[in-house]
């Protein structure tokens, strides 16, 4: 079995360090690079060969922030896992890293069970968040009129949307929706062109601004 690689982008040693030997424990995963800025880890992404598995970003580092390097990032690498990690716990700060293509967020004083249920759940669905995330994805944006034509999406794309929402796998929206999960995906590569989103996490920003799913929590 192939370890899952990851990479750790963090400008504080200490807490690169911690991070790096937790993870390390599990023999699965293996950090495999380590940048304290954001431009380092660019110019490692540009020139290797194959993407890490997963990529644990901080939000505030010198040179280039965790937002910037994740939108810079996201526009030519779509498929990239980064998951963001701050002490950050503001609103604004969090929804704007996943509108850039984040596909999780850890706070720094998450526990290790956390992290490792964070790690795992984004490699099988894509993305990860809890419903706090998503009340604060869903704060950040409520005020925000859209272009959303009701027609736009079919009944089928707006169902198929709705379990993305809920962090359903390929195979649980399938059986759902009694369809096989080659047709969930393809359904799903419509849903990112018609919404001109990078990824799955995009398309929870779109249902969210355009009240095609509604957090199930008190906001």
């Amino acid at each position: 079995m192939n370890k899952v690689t990851i990479v750790l982008v963090e400008d504080e040693f200490l807490i690169r360090e911690g991070i790096k030997a937790l993870i390390n424990l599990e023999s699965y995963f293996e950090v495999i690079e380590e940048f304290s800025d954001g431009q380092a880890f660019v110019d490692f992404i540009n020139n290797s060969q194959k993407l890490p598995d997963i990529v644990l970003m901080d939000i505030k580092m010198p040179n280039l922030n965790g937002i910037e390097t994740t939108k810079l990032l996201m526009t030519q690498y779509p498929e990239l896992k980064i998951i963001a990690l701050s002490n950050y716990n503001s609103k604004t700060f969090i929804a704007n890293m996943l509108e850039v293509g984040a596909v999780g967020y850890l706070p720094k004083s998450t526990t290790p069970t956390e992290i490792f249920t964070t790690i795992n759940k984004v490699l099988e669905n894509g993305f990860y968040y809890d419903e706090t995330i998503i009340s604060f994805v869903y704060n950040n944006n409520k005020v925000n009129k859209s272009f959303f034509d009701n027609d736009y999406l079919s009944s089928r794309e707006k169902e198929v949307l709705t379990l993305i929402c809920k962090q359903k796998s390929a195979t649980e929206i399938g059986e759902t929706l009694h369809i096989s999960p080659r047709t969930v995906d393809g359904h799903r590569n419509n849903l990112l062109l018609k919404t001109e989103s990078k990824n799955v996490v995009g398309l929870v920003v779109f249902a969210i601004k355009n009240n095609l799913f509604f957090p199930s929590l008190e906001i």
